[in-house]
């Protein structure tokens, strides 16, 4: 009923205050959008726009699929550059020619379709027989258009689908050479490289190889990628007597040549002349992979020679500065990406072995017998945990080449979602299996991926994450060990100065090269009591690896849980299920194939209750 006391004037505010009563009013439905009339469409601008119901409705009444228009364009051409599957299917059910040429270039569908970067219409077109070794008016088949435009979907299913990757254009250009060219993108030249495309043939016209047109291209990604990871000659002269390693030397200090290749340029270079064998030996690799094992060994002994020499302290640190400095020249000089990677296992080795020659110098005639059979008969289990660390697999995923076609065609039939980089590793070109990562340093993926540890040189991931921590917890107790040694001997050869400041010089007087061992003890005890920590924090406490703590925002099975993991049953069960233990009996530890896991319906192993 009306209320009276409301008049027009007072309406708005007996409204407002009616609505702060009851609450938010409903949300009103969103407008049902618009549909387009498309009666007065032609049938090539039906097909153009989409309108499946307009050109079923031509079609129907009468036309003729495979009429060209003024232009000799049919239907299906229109319809595959604009990746109109729907009226794809419609056309090809009606005797559409698969292969109709058409256009100024005499393109086929396919032809437009891969020109464009259109998975989805490929797909449909090479499933229903087409032809993609046919050549266009400029010679070029199916592959080396998408190769040229940078379609790296396309590629891989021309290929997967049996398109040869070094099949010549009519000039002789392949689709490497055209990626190589035309596309500043890592792929998809990095892809025809892993589908086996060779980096040697050269075109007609002026007998460049793929490296001589990315060179001339200035294209730093596509050098980068052809030198460093399709291992491209440097050597092969184009028709003019001109090689790349030419032309690279001529632009070797321009900012686009990048540092790598720069000293794979000098490397090459000197190895192939002989004016110099100094200049020689320091880009050859033996020379330097030896230096990288042999000179942590020489700095640390040089180190303890530095500090027990009889003379003033500034002297001794001047004269370390100086040292260092000199090594840190020779490492930039001598030491390239891969060999500043296994320069902490050096370290590692080196400190271990002083260790060693330390305890049987200096602390085995102050110790018992005992505690010296002991820290030998320990290290056999650090040394097996060590060599397990960085020798084993760390759950490497592997495939054929068959399987990686397989994979592609899959992917590529099922609408391409299975491109996405969380499932797909664009590099290894296969299925990502759940928790997995691809190593940047290692360049494979790796199952349950943790992280790349320096010390061990390898990546640590389900097969050899145990191993890695009890490494870690063995190591900690070899330093514990060491120190405990090192304090014997001080005790006992040197005796107590008095204050804890007295005391601690007077050692480093009595015996400067155990200080020197000992302070090395304790910097490792100190970062592995730490690693070890956070390691057993984050498989114990939280079930999760290090690369799920840190990108745990970017996965799909975290987000949905705030963050937390999925794969956690608590603390008891997670170191269970980690070691492989069911601690006689009280727990049942779950058995995961992680190399496997969540390739099929991931679904299931993500529910909350599963893990429970």
């Amino acid at each position: 009923m009306y209320d009276s006391t409301c008049g027009a004037a007072a309406s708005g505010q007996c409204g407002k205050a009616q609505r702060e009563s009851d609450g938010p009013p409903p949300r009103e439905p969103p407008l049902a959008p618009l549909e387009r009339d498309y009666s007065g469409f032609d049938i090539v601008k039906a097909t153009q726009y989409g309108a499946f119901a307009r050109v079923k409705e031509l079609v129907e009444a009468g036309w003729d699929v495979n009429q060209p228009d003024h232009e000799t364009v049919t239907l299906l051409h229109w319809a595959a550059i604009n990746n109109r599957r729907e009226i794809i299917e419609y056309l090809l059910s009606k005797g559409a020619v698969v292969d109709a040429i058409g256009g100024e270039l005499q393109s086929t569908p396919l032809h437009w379709a891969t020109r464009q970067g259109h998975l989805e219409a490929t797909v449909l077109l090479v499933r229903a027989g087409a032809d993609p070794a046919l050549r266009d008016a400029e010679g070029c088949a199916c592959l080396h258009l998408a190769a040229q435009f940078g379609h790296t979907a396309v590629v891989a299913y021309l290929v997967a689908r049996g398109a040869d990757p070094d099949a010549p254009d009519a000039g002789g250009m392949t689709p490497l050479m055209w990626a190589a060219w035309k596309v500043s993108a890592v792929d998809p030249a990095r892809l025809l490289l892993t589908l086996g495309a060779s980096t040697n043939p050269t075109d007609r016209s002026h007998g460049n190889t793929a490296l001589h047109w990315a060179i001339l291209a200035r294209n730093t990604t596509a050098i980068s990628t052809l030198i460093l990871y399709g291992n491209a000659s440097l050597d092969i002269p184009n028709l003019r007597g001109v090689t790349p390693l030419v032309m690279l030397q001529s632009n070797a200090d321009s900012l686009w040549v990048g540092s790598k290749v720069s000293d794979k340029i000098k490397e090459h270079a000197l190895l192939t002349t002989r004016r110099s064998i100094f200049r020689r030996l320091t880009y050859d690799k033996k020379f330097r992979w030896w230096c990288v094992v042999v000179m942590p060994f020489m700095a640390f002994y040089l180190t303890g020679l530095v500090l027990e020499m009889d003379t003033i302290y500034l002297l001794k640190m001047f004269l370390l500065v100086c040292f260092y400095a000199l090594l840190h020249f020779l490492s930039n000089a001598l030491f390239d990406d891969e060999l500043k990677n296994i320069f902490p296992l050096s370290v590692y080795l080196a400190t271990k072995v002083w260790f060693y020659i330390t305890w049987v110098v200096f602390i085995a005639p102050v110790v018992s017998a005992s505690a010296t059979l002991g820290f030998f008969l320990f290290s056999g289990f650090l040394w097996y945990t060590f060599l397990r660390s960085w020798r084993s697999d760390p759950g490497i995923i592997t495939a054929t080449k068959s399987d990686k076609f397989r994979t592609i065609i899959e992917l590529s039939e099922s609408n391409g979602g299975g491109f996405e980089p969380a499932r797909f590793c664009s590099a290894c070109l296969l299925r990502r299996p759940l928790r997995s990562k691809h190593c940047s340093v290692c360049n494979r993926c790796v199952a349950k991926f943790d992280h790349h540890c320096p010390w061990v040189a390898n990546c640590i991931g389900a097969k050899n994450h145990q191993y890695f921590i009890g490494f870690l917890v063995s190591l900690m107790i070899m330093c514990v060990w060491m120190l405990w040694g090192g304090v014997q001997y001080f005790m006992t050869q040197c005796g107590d100065r008095g204050s804890a400041l007295d005391t601690a010089l007077g050692w480093l007087q009595c015996n400067a090269w155990l200080a020197w061992v000992l302070l090395n003890a304790t910097f490792h005890l100190f970062w592995v009591t730490v690693l070890t920590s956070c390691q057993l924090y984050l498989v114990v406490c939280l079930g999760m690896t290090t690369n799920e703590q840190l990108n745990r925002g970017r996965y799909r099975h975290f987000q949905a849980r705030g963050g937390r993991s999925p794969f956690s049953r608590g603390p008891l069960r997670n170191c269970a299920d980690f070691f492989q233990c069911g601690m006689c009996g009280i727990l049942q530890p779950r058995r995961w194939d992680w190399t496997h896991a969540g390739l099929g319906d991931d679904e299931p192993m993500l529910r909350d209750d599963h893990f429970v």
